[in-house]
């Protein structure tokens, strides 16, 4: 008897006590799962679920009709799809898209590069105020705005009776195919070049002033020191404002629907405007399918330039 307690004792296996370190880890552990938890339930119910959903709906022939009785769609597999790129509509606003990235992106990181700078060495009096005035694009409300761009590029708007003083006709902007695109990514640049100023001004301060210090007692002027340093140290930053610049343009949508409504002859609509344009003629399955063609462009486009830059960096 005294024999089988002993290895029923030995057998039995010991459970190390909880140390004080252990004890606090698990508490913030807790402690962050907590703070966490509302972050990740909103994600979860607006975010990760109507994603999926979207996803599903693009696979079916799902319409405005049909949602009394959501559960009687057909599920059509990637005709969505394939209609979608036999749809010239789509096609023209997909090279629409790429125009106002092709375009938009390269003016815009230019714009903000040459300001930030400009605040970052040449300007000291009142640089602070300059950066408040130069941001202000990126916080304006774009409703207001594109009222007083519709205004100023009206046949009988500002930018034509400036025009019309130094001797010169101007055109009717916005209902000529060939120039409401210009005008709209322009409206497109104004509001943006704001975030690219800053962003590039935050990695100019970083660069280290012994860098220039150096070249400078080497005999670089302003010229080569912005050719060898200036650009290559701001390599990482102009990946990130090169990727949410893409990310936007790809994405665009206030500024072609407010300034032209997509006209004149859908020359300025993007493929976000066509989605919208999808559901709200109630066809939910190619709604969601175009939706996801966005998204699979703004991660090879991404893609891209992550591999095109990080390889530098």
């Amino acid at each position: 008897m005294t024999s089988t307690l002993v290895r029923e004792t030995r057998a039995a296996p010991r459970r190390a006590p909880a140390t004080p370190r252990t004890a606090r880890r698990g508490r913030r552990t807790a402690v962050a799962w907590l703070f966490l938890a509302p972050f990740a339930l909103v994600f979860l119910l607006y975010t990760a679920l109507p994603a999926v959903a979207a996803l599903g709906f693009s696979l079916t022939d799902l319409r405005g009709t049909d949602l009394r009785h959501p559960f009687a769609v057909d599920f059509t597999g990637i005709e969505n799809y394939l209609r979608l790129f036999q749809d010239e509509s789509f096609l023209r606003d997909l090279g629409n898209t790429a125009l106002f990235v092709a375009v938009g992106v390269p003016l815009t990181m230019g714009f903000g590069l040459a300001l930030a700078l400009a605040l970052n060495s040449g300007i000291r009096r009142l640089r602070g105020v300059l950066r408040s005035v130069f941001f202000a694009p990126v916080v304006t409300n774009v409703v207001a705005v594109a009222l007083i761009w519709q205004y100023a590029f009206n046949a009988d708007g500002t930018v034509n009776k400036v025009l019309g003083a130094v001797g010169f006709a101007g055109p009717n902007w916005l209902d000529d195919p060939d120039l409401a695109m210009p005008v709209v990514i322009l409206l497109g640049v104004w509001r943006n070049f704001g975030t690219a100023m800053v962003l590039f001004l935050a990695g100019l301060q970083a660069v280290p002033q012994d860098v220039y210090e150096a070249a400078a007692l080497d005999g670089a002027g302003r010229w080569r020191q912005l050719r060898h340093i200036t650009l290559p140290l701001l390599l990482p930053t102009t990946l990130m404002v090169s990727v949410l610049l893409s990310v936007f343009y790809l994405q665009v949508f206030d500024e072609p629907y407010l300034l032209t409504g997509g006209g004149p002859l859908g020359s300025t609509e993007s493929v976000a405007l066509y989605t919208y344009r999808q559901f709200g003629a109630g066809e939910l399955g190619m709604s969601s399918a175009a939706s996801f063609v966005t998204l699979v462009l703004v991660a090879l486009v991404s893609a891209v330039q992550f591999r095109m830059l990080r390889s530098r960096t």
